[in-house]
Formats: structure tokens, C-alpha cells, sequence
């Protein structure tokens, strides 16, 4: 039986759920009987059946399960959440074989479906193409061994490294729009793929923006302001209740529909703060969108996961400087003359993205 080509249809299958069921992770399953797919299914929503129970209840001849092979690429549950444990469903349906990706790295279950399944007498093979399934999951990884959400850099830069033009502190002049009409629907597109999405208060003041995902069908990202004197004017966007918002401040202010205010110490760790309070609410992962000084505050903390950096052709001469950071490169691509480079930390073999590409 061909482990590994049923198990990349599990992970085809898995990202399906993307933006729809974090904070957990994404699952795919395929049965398989002599050779054959004889159900699949994925787990379409947070708080909605797991990929193994829809898996499960898509296959037309229930009594040749006591003869298959389940695919999972992630362990199956052995607790009880929002649904029961999956582990236990597939011991009630006589499954004598599972064939598993990853072992899942929460602790409430962190081998526990692995063992009960064994204890069942049902055959459990692991790692079968665990290095994909990982990648796939790598917000819901970092998420669980890190205990703090995923940190996706994102930016767009001239040829000669700026952000922008030098403006006042006020909205009245816009930005330099250096992505294009095309790329900024992509934007929108990953808003609906991640969380949360951050800026901080210069990016508030100066830009007014939404950080809403209009541009693409999908849900709108959490909210994530740092604003520590409340100096954001309360007719601007961001303090619209349209979204869930929540400001981190080291003022007293009570909350109101939509819109969070959460004091914090800016005297010392506030990213660490603010990341261990959006890990309490379950946000799986954050878009950091600027300005400069967040961006330049997670790079030098260290806390990032990836960095997507739109390189544009235009040059400003001077201008708000963009980061200068080292990372392994993920991909790169041009679209709409605009070079998309993706970068994940690596200490070992590092690359500088400034020197490299412009």
C-alpha cells in the first residue's frame, strides 16, 4: 500500500480548512480499502467534526472499515473538546490500521491518541511525510511549543529600501503605494488566512487604515494595536467597533462593543506581553503590517516566523528606512514587477535581504 501518496492527499486535503478552524490545526483523512479511497474528508471548521469523523461518515460501505487503513496527518484526539475524541471513534469502528504524519505537539494529547490506539490492538505507523505535514501546521506548532501565536513580517519597500516617503504625524498626506492593485488583493487574501493583524500607533495616526480583508471573501483578522498614550483619534478606523479590536495601552480605559483596551508595562517586554495575552485568546497567528518601529521591536526580539517582503522597482531616494534582517529564504517571485520574497529565521545560514535583492 502506497503510505506516502495517501498521505499527501490528507494534506491536500487539510488545507482546505485554512482560515476557517484555527486555532486549531488543519487535518485531512482518506480511508483506504484494498487499495481503493473509500472516504476522505477534512475538518472544515473550528469548534465542527474532526477530519477523521467526516472521513468516517462519507464512506458508503461502513462494514469495510474493519478492514482499511485510515490516513490522518495529524494525531488523532484523545480528549474531549468540542467534539470527542477521535481516537476513540476509530477504535468503536474496528479501523485496524491508522497511518499518521505528525504526532500532535498539544499537550492535551501529545502521543495520548497514539497510545490508546495501541492499547487497542490497532496498528499505528508515524512519519510518513512528517517534514510536509509540519510545514503545513507550522503556525499551529509554533503555537503549541512556543505558546505564543505565529508572527508573519509583512511589508512592501522600494528598490532602494524605504517604506515610505517622510511624512508628518497626521493623515493628511498618504503613503508612497508601492504594491500593486493585484498584490494588495493577495493581501487581503492572507488577512483572511491569518488571526490578527498589528500596527502600531505611527502606522494608526498616519494612515487611518482598516486592516480589514474587503478585498477577498473571507473573514476579517483580530485587530492588534499598539497604542500606549491613546493617541489614535477615536473617529479613525481602527476604533470603528466595526471589528474586533484590542488596543494594548498603559491607560485605564473600559472596553466597548468590539474594541478591547488592555493595559500593559511599558517599561520592559511588551512584545512578550502582548504575545502571551493573544495566546490566552487563542489567536493562532498575527500579520505584523508596520510601521517600522514594530517591525525593528520583533526582529530584534527575535519573535518572527516569516517575513513577506514586496521589493518594488520604483526608487525614493530617502525615505522611512525598511528592516535590514537575516533569514533563509523561502520562495521568491515576481508578480506585477513586483518581487515577492519570502524568508523564515535562520542563525545558521543567514541572508541579508537588503544586499541580496535590491
Amino acid at each position: 500500500m502506497n503510505d506516502t501518496l495517501y498521505m499527501q492527499r490528507c494534506l491536500q486535503l487539510a488545507k482546505n480548512g485554512m482560515g476557517h478552524v484555527a486555532p486549531n490545526p488543519m487535518v485531512g483523512s482518506v480511508i483506504v480499502c484494498d487499495d481503493q479511497i473509500i472516504g476522505e474528508g477534512y475538518h472544515r471548521r473550528y469548534g465542527g467534526p474532526h477530519a477523521e469523523v467526516n472521513a468516517i461518515e462519507s464512506v458508503r460501505q461502513p462494514e469495510l472499515l474493519s478492514r482499511s487503513t485510515i490516513y490522518v496527518n495529524l494525531e488523532p484526539c484523545s480528549h474531549y473538546g468540542h467534539t470527542p475524541p477521535c481516537a476513540a471513534l476509530i477504535i468503536k469502528k474496528r479501523i485496524p490500521r491508522v497511518v499518521i504524519a505528525n504526532i500532535d505537539p498539544n499537550p492535551k494529547v501529545a502521543g495520548r491518541g497514539i497510545n490508546m490506539l495501541r492499547e487497542a490492538g490497532v496498528e499505528v505507523i508515524t512519519g510518513i511525510l512528517a517534514e510536509e505535514g509540519e510545514w503545513l501546521n507550522r503556525r499551529f506548532f509554533i503555537y503549541q511549543r512556543h505558546r505564543r501565536p505565529f508572527v508573519l513580517l509583512k511589508w512592501a519597500q522600494s528598490a532602494d529600501g524605504f517604506l515610505d516617503k517622510l511624512r508628518d504625524n497626521t493623515c493628511a498626506t498618504p503613503p508612497i503605494q508601492l504594491s500593486t492593485d493585484f498584490t494588495k488583493m493577495l493581501v487581503h487574501k492572507t488577512r483572511t488566512e491569518e488571526s490578527a493583524i498589528m500596527v502600531g500607533t505611527t502606522t494608526a495616526v498616519k494612515d487611518n487604515p482598516k486592516l480589514t480583508a474587503h478585498q477577498w471573501i473571507g473573514k476579517n483578522p483580530l485587530r492588534v494595536i499598539v497604542d500606549r498614550q491613546l493617541r489614535i483619534p477615536s473617529d479613525y478606523h481602527l476604533l470603528d467597533h466595526s471589528v474586533p479590536t484590542i488596543v494594548y495601552t498603559e491607560q485605564v480605559k473600559e472596553s466597548e462593543h468590539n474594541l478591547t483596551f488592555v493595559p500593559i508595562s511599558f517599561a520592559d517586554n511588551v512584545l512578550t506581553q502582548i504575545m502571551s495575552d493573544l495566546f490566552r485568546r487563542h489567536v493562532l497567528s498575527v500579520i505584523v503590517e508596520g510601521g517600522e518601529q514594530l517591525l525593528h521591536s520583533f526582529i530584534r526580539a527575535g519573535i518572527w516566523d516569516e517575513a513577506r517582503v514586496e521589493i518594488a522597482s520604483e526608487w525614493l531616494g530617502e525615505g522611512v528606512k525598511a528592516p535590514l534582517m537575516h533569514g533563509q529564504i523561502i520562495s521568491k517571485e515576481i508578480i506585477d514587477n513586483l518581487q515577492i520574497i519570502t524568508l523564515a529565521p535562520n542563525e545558521s545560514s543567514s541572508t541579508s535581504l537588503i544586499s541580496e535583492f535590491t
